[in-house]
């Protein structure tokens, strides 16, 4: 089960209703088994990976707080770790490390016919890793008290809005609103409304829809040409944009309408005036977590600049590797380490105070952006050096939207679309009061007609493609 399979349609209003239906205290009750049910739907035996990391990252917790001394806290802090991040390993880059191994011995002349294990990677394995441990790291620094009631806490872990694809939440954030009596409030459902709106806007409307024309370029990218390459690699920031928020803001709306606040993941990256400023929109909960649990106690910028930049290099690697097991992912992530380095070397905190000087500086950004996605898009490293090879060889307009698989009617549409997103981008921000502005049923209709759009698109969606996963679930 997806957001976007026919049974999530079923599944999230009736666990509304038992949520609501059901006296606060018991809540868990029914969140914890929907969200169990809800990711078996997906992998059922996969489901003891959350059971383990669940228990371990639980138990060592109450070890740190109940340990008499600093060593005791680190040993149980570090069991964790070593633990939750042996479970990533084996799951997501096991494979990756032997293959570099045998990479390796080849050059000595040593063969192995070994092909992998070949693992079923988890769904959302790296996300819910992350969140325990940083209940883990939160609990070692005193930062919160360990959760006594295991049921809260499996809940914390495996909450289904967010479980596959995030936001990644801080327990300090997520755990009291899940103990909360969150009582049923208008402005709760009508922001809840408004983010599944957009969430689904984003995601049936455009990301789906560039999907095909994405997939086509980059699936024959030899014979597709430079300009057709360009024009793809523009979809795809779009598409995987789209795809990803809109999870998000369907996650946000889902909890929202329980009367929880999960983080908002994305703002506008693409406005970005920066590559700095670009992750301070871009995954926004990813972000804040390599920023408090990796950057900060490599040292951050305290130990002078050289080390700053070293700490940024090495966090973006890392990013790089946590999105996949891929040398291209570990490329994506060193170019925007890159790009950062060179940012704070050259420009440190000054502020383009110019209209002229923003703008350019938002042109710089999206092109390097772009860029990089070449990378993150592309199957391997020698197709992503073939595709920017044929851009500065090869830049054929003529044939642009044939080797996308493109015809005028489709770019057209393309286009509308591309102006409809900053309509989603506006919903959350509209209140009560502008139905008062702009007539009672302004905004009703709104909701009304965007929602047909998104049924009637989906219907044709699943008639012609199929079903679509989020980009993200493979992460």
């Amino acid at each position: 089960m997806s957001f976007v399979s026919p049974g999530f349609l079923v599944f999230l209003p009736a666990v509304l209703a038992l949520y609501r239906l059901t006296p606060w205290q018991k809540r868990w009750m029914v969140l914890l088994p929907s969200s169990y049910f809800f990711y078996a739907c997906h992998s059922p035996w996969l489901l003891s990976l959350i059971f383990l990391t669940t228990l371990v990252s639980y138990g060592s917790a109450l070890r740190i707080e109940r340990a008499e001394t600093r060593k005791q806290k680190r040993r149980a802090v570090v069991l964790d770790a070593v633990v939750c991040l042996g479970i990533l390993f084996i799951f997501k880059y096991l494979d990756f490390a032997l293959g570099g191994v045998f990479s390796l011995l080849r050059l000595f002349g040593v063969e192995s016919g070994f092909t992998g294990f070949h693992l079923l990677l988890p769904m959302g394995i790296s996300l819910y890793v992350f969140q325990t441990m940083s209940y883990t790291f939160d609990v070692y620094r005193g930062t919160i008290r360990a959760e006594r009631h295991l049921g809260y806490y499996a809940l914390f872990v495996s909450f289904f809005p967010q479980l596959v694809a995030g936001p990644i939440e801080r327990p300090g954030d997520l755990l009291p609103q899940l103990k909360a009596p969150n009582p049923l409030e208008q402005e709760d459902i009508a922001q809840g409304v408004r983010f599944l709106v957009r969430g689904y806007g984003k995601k049936v409307l455009i990301s789906d829809f560039l999907a095909p024309f994405v997939d086509t370029a980059y699936g024959d990218a030899a014979s597709a040409g430079g300009a057709a390459m360009v024009l793809a690699t523009v979809l795809f920031a779009l598409q995987i944009y789209c795809d990803f928020s809109g999870y998000s803001d369907i996650a946000v709306g889902c909890a929202r309408l329980m009367g929880i606040r999960l983080t908002e993941n994305f703002r506008q990256p693409y406005a970005a005036g920066s590559i700095r400023d670009f992750w301070r929109r871009w995954h926004i909960s990813l972000t804040r977590w390599f920023t408090d649990y990796l950057y900060i106690p490599l040292g951050g910028s305290r130990r002078g600049l050289f080390r700053q930049c070293l700490n940024i290099l090495v966090v973006f690697l890392v990013s790089g590797l946590w999105h996949g097991a891929n040398l291209t992912f570990v490329v994506w992530g060193g170019l925007h380490g890159v790009f950062l380095t060179a940012e704070t070397l050259l420009l440190g905190k000054q502020q383009l105070k110019s209209p002229l000087g923003r703008g350019l500086h938002r042109a710089v950004t999206l092109v390097l952006v772009c860029f990089a996605w070449v990378f993150f898009r592309a199957s391997d490293l020698s197709q992503a050096v073939s595709i920017l090879q044929s851009i500065f060889t090869d830049f054929r307009l003529s044939d642009a939207l044939t080797g996308l698989g493109m015809g005028r009617v489709e770019l057209i549409l393309a286009c509308l679309l591309v102006f409809l997103l900053p309509l989603l981008e506006r919903l959350p921000a509209l209140s009560v009061r502008e139905n008062q502005l702009r007539g009672r049923y302004a905004l009703p209709l709104l909701y009304f007609l965007l929602i047909a759009a998104i049924a009637i698109c989906r219907c044709l969606v699943l008639t012609e493609h199929g079903a679509t996963a989020f980009i993200y679930f493979q992460f």
